[in-house]
């Protein structure tokens, strides 16, 4: 503070020495997440996210709060981390998500020896509520399965209905179905394999209307869009690269709008494979499966969506018939491998 009682800005070199700290500060949050790639098999996405909380957190603890290293870190600058996230009115789920970040940083800076003991094992998790999924209608799955059918002639819209099919008809993850390959997809046994969560493979049957759809695709519409011969993706954006998960949410939207369906996620095509399979009595083992869940209690969330469906609750009425992809044989067919 000067002589008039105005508060200095700060120096040069307390600028840089910040950027400094904050830097090595970061380092460690680097090798952290190379330590859950290379030990705990965490998926790209996740680690990026837990990137983006991180790096949240070293910037308040250097900008807002002048911490300089790891080993200063009290119970009070949690606190105050913490409030800061409720002061900008992040989701109970993003505050919950970032916490967790936080708590398995700590404890990886304390297993490493980096770290005497954990700041943060005081910290509470927010409590998120439990939701219940939205599953889509059986005539609201057709009208949306439909919607590229309309564009006759595009390879686009090829490769549209083929991801469409493929998504609900095994029930993958979006992150799944973008980072399928050529050699994933085999078309004289109807099956196809994905890479989920942690590095596990799957391999999960195709009902006949996706068999079909991706056979089309890849003898046309795959063909008109490929910029690059070598190129392994199965799915392709219109510059030739592998399609993103962006770009897929994008296609989603607009044919949901087509379609009249409302609000539609990739997760949501998930929910409605999971509850259609099990309102055709399809046995809750073989959805958890199919759909690569390691524990069953995940799966068993879709039971009381399949019932209230059953029920006459959400049902589409007529018009849907044989739109619900049957496997005879589902509990053969599936098999996983890490």
């Amino acid at each position: 503070m000067d002589g008039s009682g105005a508060v200095a800005a700060p120096t040069p070199f307390a600028c840089m020495r910040t950027l400094r700290e904050g830097r090595a500060m970061k380092d460690s949050v680097e090798r952290f997440l190379s330590a859950l790639q290379a030990e705990k098999g965490f998926s790209a996405n996740t680690v990026s996210a837990y990137r983006n909380d991180l790096n949240q957190f070293v910037g308040f603890l250097t900008n807002d709060l002048g911490v300089s290293s790891w080993s200063e870190i009290m119970d009070s600058h949690l606190t105050s981390y913490m409030l800061a996230l409720r002061e900008r009115e992040y989701a109970t789920s993003t505050v919950a998500r970032k916490t967790a970040a936080i708590k398995s940083f700590f404890a990886y800076m304390v297993d490493s020896g980096s770290l005497r003991a954990d700041p943060s094992e005081q910290v509470a998790s927010p409590r998120v509520e439990k939701y219940t999924p939205k599953a889509m209608s059986e005539q609201e799955i057709a009208a949306l399965l439909a919607a590229p059918g309309k564009r006759i002639g595009s390879a686009d819209a090829e490769r549209d209905e083929a991801m469409l099919w493929v998504l609900y008809s095994t029930g993958m993850r979006v992150s799944e179905l973008v980072g399928l390959d050529l050699d994933d997809v085999d078309l004289e046994t109807g099956t196809i394999r994905c890479t989920g969560k942690q590095g596990r493979t799957r391999t999960v049957p195709l009902d006949e209307r996706a068999r079909n759809a991706l056979s089309a695709y890849l003898q046309n519409g795959r063909t008109a869009i490929l910029r690059d011969s070598d190129d392994q993706a199965l799915f392709l954006n219109h510059r030739g690269n592998r399609l993103t998960r962006q770009g897929f949410w994008l296609i989603l939207k607009k044919y949901a709008d087509e379609a009249g369906v409302g609000e539609v996620t990739p997760h949501t095509l998930r929910h409605s494979f999971a509850t259609h399979q099990l309102t055709q009595g399809r046995d809750l083992s073989d959805v958890q499966r199919i759909l690569g869940h390691v524990s069953i209690a995940t799966t068993q969330v879709y039971q009381r969506v399949a019932s209230e469906m059953g029920n006459g609750q959400g049902t589409g009425g007529d018009g849907a018939d044989g739109v619900v992809p049957r496997f005879p044989e589902l509990a053969e067919a599936v098999s996983e491998s890490r």
